[in-house]
């Protein structure tokens, strides 16, 4: 079977239909939501594939992930903090050191995200494929209106 955009000419295997988590008429207890919320932003993914080999200090995770500021990195890891996804460990050392680790259940989570990465990996080409010719279209589109608006 091929997928319903055709392409890169892929096939579809059949998958188990998933279940819908929660009903739509309360979407704000929506547990698959609030979890979606929280590792779908842009930095806490890359945060706990970083810790996944063990504590970190800040600024060995700041350097690992040189486009992120100081301030949204303590933010985002004090949101996995929040969430029960990280360990924050404050050493009596002078000046004092602190590091952060995944918690038991933040390394549960590895597991699912390296699905989500290997998905990535593997469709990121056709991703590219169907981006640019949505924007080819588009383009197009925005040129004919513009010549009749002209």
């Amino acid at each position: 079977m091929v997928d319903r955009n055709g392409a890169r000419g892929m096939t579809q295997t059949p998958t188990p239909k998933i279940p819908i988590p929660c009903e739509f008429d309360d979407l704000s207890n929506c547990p698959v939501r609030s979890v979606l919320d929280r590792i779908g932003d842009k930095w806490s993914t890359l945060l706990i594939l970083q810790l996944q080999d063990g504590p970190k200090r800040f600024g060995v995770l700041r350097r690992s992930l040189p486009d992120i500021s100081q301030r949204m990195l303590t933010q985002t890891l004090r949101n996995l903090q929040r969430d029960g996804l990280v360990d924050r460990t404050v050493f009596d050392t002078v000046p004092p050191s602190v590091e952060y680790s995944l918690t038991d259940m933040g390394q549960s989570l590895l597991t699912p995200i390296a699905g989500l990465v290997n998905w990535a990996q593997v469709n990121q080409p056709s991703i590219q494929d169907s981006r640019d010719s949505f924007d080819h279209a588009a383009a197009q589109i925005d040129g004919a209106r513009q010549v009749r608006a002209g």
